[in-house]
């Protein structure tokens, strides 16, 4: 009877650890600090609070190729986006969850946004949950368009 019950609780726990093991791609409501777009690995920091996502890119140093911000909201709605204290160009892209885990898909880019158009705003019209903020050029250089898929990754 011991060995048969020693039997059970060890197969069940076999299955709920296979069970809650996540795979490298995460489902778009965590910590996603690499995003996979237009075929590029792209470092991101993670704008997910109020003030992270009010403060944005504002001040801070250029970007190199390979680095962008990530906002992330709790729902989808329309996330107007501005330039303010912004220091160099960017290619915002508004991003909108599919129905495969991990992957969203780009919903709208404003490209080349300048420091200078402050007061503008762009993309309020746009439902989105998460907006990706890369260096201009971006979008072109990796031909991007409307509909094409993004992964998250943890690593």
């Amino acid at each position: 009877m011991k060995k048969s019950y020693l039997i059970i609780v060890v197969t069940v726990l076999a299955i709920f650890a296979w069970l809650t093991m996540k795979p490298n791609v995460l489902e778009p409501k965590y910590n996603l600090p690499k995003v996979e777009i237009g075929g590029k690995i792209i470092n991101t920091e993670i704008a997910d609070t109020n003030a992270k996502r009010e403060l944005g890119l504002s001040g801070h140093k250029p970007l190199s190729d390979d680095q962008g911000m990530l906002f992330v909201f709790n729902k989808t709605g329309k996330y107007p986006f501005w330039m303010k204290d912004m220091l160099f160009p960017i290619d915002i892209i508004w991003l909108e969850p599919s129905n495969i885990e991990g992957i969203v898909n780009v919903v709208y880019i404003e490209k080349n946004a300048q420091p200078n158009s402050y007061p503008a705003t762009f993309g309020g019209q746009i439902d989105a949950q998460y907006v990706l903020e890369v260096n201009a050029g971006f979008s072109d250089k990796n031909n991007l368009k409307i509909g094409d898929q993004v992964k998250f990754y943890t690593k």
